[in-house]
């Protein structure tokens, strides 16, 4: 999900929306292959129809990327990348060659949305999953798109790849995945928007119980749920990276930093080295997207040049807890589709169409 509104300001008295476009791509699709969804919004389950359209900043689409490598669907589910900083359209595709994704042929993701629903005006959001012959967004349900990336494309999952999310740990991880929802994950947001002190205090509050309910549950188990990397983890880790170096300042959440906590620190290190987290983490983008394009928060869009990056591949001693990152299975290849997205220096906004698809919190 998007977690700007692009130029705009947010709204006072900021509340997360929810995806509305929930279709699914599922593997009983009552849909022949290259239909669209059936009458239950269900897509068919194709390799190399659809394309992943996320935001290396963007916290809620990194979930689906980190899914996707781990899984090892590179081949089956192509991905796009938009450029960090928004403008009154919202996302767009400045850092491919001319502004357009090479697969869609668009200029903005908005023209999906459009093509799908011309009246559509709930907003731009990432992740999203669009079907490439059609033109037309599938779905930007992104807590849905990743336990689909797990349950339903397992016809096209590596020799090795972990099971993020096992039936036989669903509920807790459902229940720890909520709580870190709440709390952290919409949490930060909830103090860095607060339009009063009491607001701010409560989200603050709020979000320091649970990071340290998390220590506590950390101290003595290397990951959340289970004996290995598991949704949960993929969930929890995509706040705590950008911890220090946005929200601990930008949002105000400043009682104390990851780097500051002993347990949490470990972990997120930990799950930073495993290959499919550290290796699509972007902090240029991660840094340009909230200094620049919140501007009612930091109305100079000066970039911070810190904080010091150095320590992510210090040691960080969690193997003596036991567990292994992919259980049974392997670590995925080296990624190789990232490798390529860059931050040009102080983008320019692109003008042309569309412009009816604002964009969204």
């Amino acid at each position: 999900m998007s977690d700007t509104t692009g130029s705009n300001p947010v709204p006072r008295g900021w509340k997360r929306r929810g995806p509305h476009f929930t279709d699914r791509i599922t593997a009983d699709s009552g849909s022949e292959p290259g239909g669209q969804g059936d009458e239950q919004g269900r897509w068919p389950v194709e390799a190399g129809r659809y394309r992943l359209v996320a935001s290396l900043a963007c916290p809620w689409a990194h979930r689906s990327i980190i899914v996707r490598r781990l899984l090892g669907l590179e081949d089956a589910i192509s991905l796009g990348i938009v450029d960090p900083i928004q403008d009154s359209r919202s996302w767009r595709f400045t850092l491919d060659r001319d502004g357009v994704d090479p697969e869609l042929g668009s200029r903005f993701l908005a023209e999906h949305y459009l093509a799908r629903d011309p009246e559509d005006d709930g907003g731009v959001s990432v992740p999203a999953i669009v079907d490439v012959p059609s033109r037309l967004l599938v779905t930007n349900d992104y807590p849905q798109i990743t336990l689909d990336l797990s349950t339903e494309w397992t016809a096209y999952h590596r020799p090795g790849a972990p099971d993020l999310y096992p039936e036989a740990w669903r509920d807790e991880i459902d229940d720890v995945a909520e709580k870190v929802y709440l709390d952290v994950n919409n949490g930060v947001y909830r103090a860095g928007f607060a339009d009063s002190q009491e607001k701010y205090d409560r989200a603050f509050g709020i979000l320091f119980e649970r990071l340290d309910w998390l220590h506590d549950r950390l101290t003595d188990r290397r990951y959340l749920v289970g004996d290995h990397v598991t949704e949960a983890d993929v969930r929890l880790f995509t706040t705590l990276v950008r911890f220090d170096a946005v929200y601990h300042g930008h949002f105000k959440t400043n009682r104390n930093k990851i780097t500051e906590d002993k347990v949490l620190w470990a972990y997120v290190r930990d799950l930073f080295q495993t290959p499919g987290f550290g290796d699509t983490v972007n902090f240029e983008h991660i840094k340009h997207h909230y200094y620049r394009v919140h501007s009612q928060l930091n109305p100079s869009g000066i970039v911070p040049d810190g904080p010091d990056l150095s320590g992510w591949r210090t040691p960080h001693g969690r193997e003596a807890l036991g567990g292994s990152p992919f259980g049974d299975g392997s670590a995925p290849t080296a990624a190789t589709d990232l490798a390529s997205y860059h931050l040009a220096p102080l983008a320019v906004p692109v003008e042309g169409e569309p412009q009816a698809a604002r964009p969204r919190d």
